[in-house]
């Protein structure tokens, strides 16, 4: 299968900040391929770059074969990009909307109206094209937006950070559509600090202060750098339990998980009991523990720790 993109050594620099630090990547066509890290990690800087809307540095990068810097037009006249923003215009109405982003695209009448009944299927707005946008829901907007941004029937489409501010019920919507659309051949490119998300796409990239931390499938990732038993331990008391692990020998890894901790250990029967006697021995009351698969978020924890340790070692 061939390489949509393909990015080597690409770079970003602001004066003497440095975005992006020389990243290696290339993502198949028709593939979801999912670019995450942190807010400031350099997700959005490198999207801009890839779209042709940002030079770089140094190092390249092609976009559906053509050079990001040197071909730049044709970059854009070839993808589909929806930014955090979801890119519409509050005050137009839904039909104004696609209208303005077909004849931007350069379709006719006849393939924008085609496309409009797509569109409207997608959103469950048909009957409702004269509502302005500023009335609509937020995970409304975000379907009308990925439906505009792909009027032009693009190869390739970028989606940065599309599903922030959107319940949980919406994003998941939102991914069958994203689904939809990698099934029937485009390839797609989302930003996101969701890393439950990331599950859906077919590969991920890992990234951190501009520098490519981990590159893989989500099951090559968890397989790769997560091979120790992990506990999930549930108490009323996350902070203190923290406090008492963490220093501990036999904890490899400990991270917190909502009202919940995660504890990496050597030895599954042995670490177990470890986990408890502290505990008890120091009555925090355990609410339940149990042995859990490896999620990505752990993987993104693990790798950022050990990160911070060669740093300081």
């Amino acid at each position: 299968m061939s390489s949509a993109i393909i990015v080597k050594d690409l770079t970003k620099k602001f004066g003497d900040f440095v975005a992006v630090d020389k990243i290696n990547f290339e993502v198949e066509e028709g593939k979801i391929f999912g670019f995450l890290g942190a807010n400031g990690a350099g997700k959005s800087t490198t999207i801009r770059m890839l779209c042709g809307l940002l030079q770089s540095t140094g190092g390249t990068a092609t976009v559906g074969g053509f050079d990001i810097n040197y071909e730049s037009e044709k970059v854009k006249e070839n993808i589909g990009y929806m930014s955090q923003k979801f890119s519409l215009y509050e005050d137009l109405t839904i039909d104004e909307n696609i209208n303005f982003f077909g004849l931007t695209y350069g379709l006719n009448a006849k393939e924008i109206s085609e496309r409009k009944k797509w569109i409207l299927n997608i959103t469950q707005l048909i009957g409702e094209e004269n509502k302005t946008v500023k009335d609509l829901s937020v995970g409304i907007k975000q379907r009308l937006a990925l439906g505009c941004a792909v009027l032009h029937r693009p190869k390739i489409i970028f989606l940065d950070e599309p599903t922030s501010g959107v319940d949980p019920l919406m994003r998941r919507r939102f991914w069958d559509l994203i689904n939809e659309l990698s099934d029937e051949g485009t390839t797609i490119i989302v930003t996101t600090h969701f890393l439950e998300e990331a599950e859906y796409c077919n590969n991920i990239l890992m990234i951190d202060a501009g520098k490519v931390i981990a590159n893989g499938s989500p099951k090559e990732l968890k397989s790769k750098y997560l091979t120790m038993p992990i506990f999930e331990v549930k108490t009323n008391n996350v902070i203190e339990a923290l406090s008492l692990i963490e220093n501990e020998k036999w904890a490899i890894e400990v991270s917190i998980f909502g009202t919940s901790l995660h504890v990496s250990v050597e030895d599954e029967i042995e670490g177990e009991k470890l986990i408890v006697k502290i505990l008890n021995e120091n009555k925090v009351k355990i609410n339940g523990i149990s042995k859990i698969v490896p999620s990505l978020e752990d993987v993104f924890i693990y790798l950022l720790e050990q990160k911070n340790r060669e740093k300081n070692d």
